[in-house]
């Protein structure tokens, strides 16, 4: 197969994209915002944020992209942007936490999902399985892997469609007001309302998905940006009507500290049985989000070892031009996610990480502009300056409210960064030895 005909289209770009984003995240969060937000208006409002922060990231992210189209994410960005080290720490931080531990979690919550279905199964053991299944898949043909991620992300998207369409034809629907009140704005600017955006946040990650994979992309100029407007505008529309009818069919009352949301919702469209029908269906879901971060995470790694001799290995690739040795070290970091950490911890630190790196790569757009502005483009970001500081400043906010709220989550993040940041000065010592 040639190099041409291996090259990833829009649409796999752009199932990349819809399937990290539509994962855990979205079927989980609700119970815990409707513990201190009652009203629909707010909850809808802090889905539709969460999208606009998303959006206005992708806006920026396809010039990013568009100055410098090379795999690898925020490594490739922030090494070109600001300095080496800060490239290698954005790596470490996406190879690990960015893209192993998030398919650590789709997995556990997989697992979770079909227990009830399979009550005697170990879940540990069923997620561990998940992992090495797609790791072999994606490991070995990426026309194989690629068709496989259309497929399931096509699917992934009617049955949410199809879950809409059935919650909207319930019998005795529950009474959702989308239209603001007094008690709607003193929610909006209330404490409860910044955790629920840190939550909603977290489930629109994966927005710039398709960036870690621009050099692998036909005419990755054209469909980098495509990819990243058309995943996140569909994913936002999908996430507000998905919140608008668990609202619609579930009491707020019941849904409070609830995590099994679409389950709840499921037996309240079709009985006892549609609940566990819809959870099992959920369950499967989450396996094209496993594929995606499966998919993508090697691609970093391999960039990585691209430019550092030390990690050269991870560079090395198949006949078919598959990095097999970075996607053996995504698959033991997964595995190793899976057993020594629980569920809620990498939530945590990984959203702590994940938004400090992308806040960086943000920032780099005035970096471009400024600093840089000899880099030619064909893409300028759709409202500069305006949406990249809608993006920093909620982002910047969040993170604030994080490290304050979740000091010892936020500590072990700014840990992972200083080891990130200590391996760079080895590896480096060694390259400039070599």
């Amino acid at each position: 197969m040639s190099a041409a005909q291996s090259k990833l289209s829009l649409l796999t770009a752009t199932s990349m994209v819809i399937a990290s984003m539509v994962g855990t995240g979205v079927f989980t969060s609700l119970g815990f915002q409707v513990a201190d937000i009652k009203t629909g208006f707010s909850i809808l409002l802090v889905w539709f944020v969460g999208g606009l922060v998303a959006f206005c990231g992708a806006v920026t992210y396809a010039e990013l992209g568009n100055a410098f189209p090379r795999s690898g994410g925020e490594y490739n960005l922030l090494s070109r942007l600001y300095h080496p080290s800060l490239g290698f720490v954005a790596g470490w931080v996406s190879a690990t936490v960015g893209f192993a531990a998030p398919a650590a979690i789709a997995a556990l919550a997989f697992a979770s999902y079909i227990k009830p279905i399979f009550p005697s199964i170990n879940e540990n053991h069923t997620a561990a399985a998940c992992i090495l299944i797609f790791g072999l898949l994606h490991g070995n043909s990426i026309k194989v892997g690629a068709t496989f991620q259309n497929i399931i992300t096509v699917t992934k998207i009617l049955l949410i469609l199809i879950f809409i369409s059935l919650g909207l034809g319930i019998g005795e629907p529950q009474p959702v007001t989308v239209i603001p009140q007094t008690e709607s704005w003193n929610e909006i600017f209330s404490t409860p309302y910044a955790i629920a955006l840190v939550f909603v946040m977290y489930s629109y990650t994966g927005w710039n998905s398709s960036i870690y994979i621009i050099g692998e992309i036909k005419r990755p100029l054209i469909n980098l940006p495509r990819s990243l407007f058309i995943g996140t505008g569909i994913v936002t529309i999908l996430y507000v009507l998905l919140n608008f009818i668990f609202l619609y069919t579930v009491p707020i009352s019941e849904l409070e500290g609830q995590i099994q949301i679409g389950y709840l919702s499921g037996s309240a469209i079709l009985g006892e049985t549609g609940g566990f029908i819809i959870s099992s269906l959920i369950g499967m879901l989450l396996l094209a989000t496993v594929s995606a971060y499966i998919f993508v995470g090697p691609r970093i790694t391999q960039v990585m070892g691209e430019d550092f001799p030390t990690l050269k290995w991870l560079s090395i690739k198949s006949q078919t031009g598959i990095p097999q040795n970075a996607f053996i070290f995504s698959t033991i970091l997964s595995l190793l996610f899976i057993y020594t950490s629980t569920f809620d911890e990498v939530l945590l630190y990984t959203s702590f990480l994940l938004i400090l790196i992308t806040t960086l790569a943000i920032a780099g757009i005035f970096v471009l502009r400024i600093k840089l502005n000899e880099v030619r483009t064909t893409y300028k970001t759709w409202g500069y300056p305006v949406t990249p500081l809608i993006f920093l400043v909620i982002s910047i906010g969040t993170l604030i409210f994080m490290a304050m709220d979740k000091p010892y989550e936020s500590t072990v993040g700014i840990a992972i960064l200083l080891i990130g940041l200590l391996l760079y000065f080895i590896t480096n010592r060694r390259k400039s030895g070599n």
